[in-house]
């Protein structure tokens, strides 16, 4: 059953009213029909059942037929803090990310991005917000992933320093592993409480620099090995998200 995140406005009582881009998609490219059933997500974790009513170039209506909690969202809520990359390999973390899991994304500027403006990468917010839309809608997700402003290396350390859980960054350097930090394992032998937040940092081509390991220290955040092999820089993330989904459980279980 087609999926589409519409704002809550757009649900009137039983009456569901959808115009612009996605009249356009159901009427001209999936051309349904009254009497056909789509589902409508208002980005509070529900989802409706809509039985269509009208269709129009212009506007389709149609009537809910009940409403249920989405599945589609991990108990572990990732924020990726990713280096932005040239060319469309941002874009490609986006998406993939949207569809492995990731409720947050931070553009990072780092001191080996190519892109070192931060006003620049602002500009291209739109973009990424339909990328997610609609990856976040073929993946069956509840809520949409945000994507927040670009910002520097230093002030993204300290937005996570702030907003708590676990930090973690991945760097070809480290030796400490990604497991026994997830389970909590620390020297002693002993074990701390499971994070339910979790900020994963992963820096541009060519990675971050020892200096900015040094930095992200400061703040808490832990740098971590991956093993043997170097990831690319669009891919090191959904790794290491679907690594820290998977010893969390949210590959085996559905939570709404």
């Amino acid at each position: 059953m087609h999926r589409f995140f519409i704002q809550p406005e757009q649900i009137q009582g039983r009456t569901v009213i959808l115009t612009g881009a996605i009249a356009h998609q159901i009427c001209h490219v999936l051309r349904l029909h009254p009497g056909d059933h789509i589902l409508v997500l208002d980005n509070s974790g529900w989802e409706w059942q809509v039985e269509l009513t009208r269709i129009s170039k212009d506007c389709v209506e149609g009537h809910t037929q009940g409403k249920s909690l989405t599945r589609g969202e991990p108990r572990t809520k990732i924020t990726l803090y990713q280096g932005v990359l040239k060319g469309n390999r941002f874009e490609f973390a986006l998406q993939k990310g949207t569809e492995v899991g990731i409720v947050e994304f931070v553009p990072v500027v780092s001191e080996r991005c190519v892109i070192a403006d931060v006003d620049a990468v602002g500009k291209k917010l739109a973009r990424w917000q339909r990328i997610v839309l609609e990856a976040a809608e073929q993946a069956r997700r509840g809520r949409l992933p945000v994507i927040q402003q670009a910002m520097l290396f230093a002030a993204a350390c300290e937005r996570a320093r702030l907003s708590g859980g676990l930090s973690i960054l991945p760097w070809e350097e480290a030796t400490a592993g990604l497991k026994p930090l997830l389970r909590g394992e620390d020297q002693a032998g002993g074990t701390t409480a499971r994070p339910f937040s979790i900020n994963l940092f992963i820096g541009p081509e060519g990675g971050f620099t020892a200096d900015e390991v040094d930095l992200a220290r400061s703040y808490g955040i832990h740098p971590v090995t991956l093993g043997p092999r170097i990831l690319r820089a669009e891919t090191a993330g959904l790794v290491t998200a679907t690594a820290i989904l998977y010893e969390f459980g949210d590959l085996e279980r559905v939570f709404s």
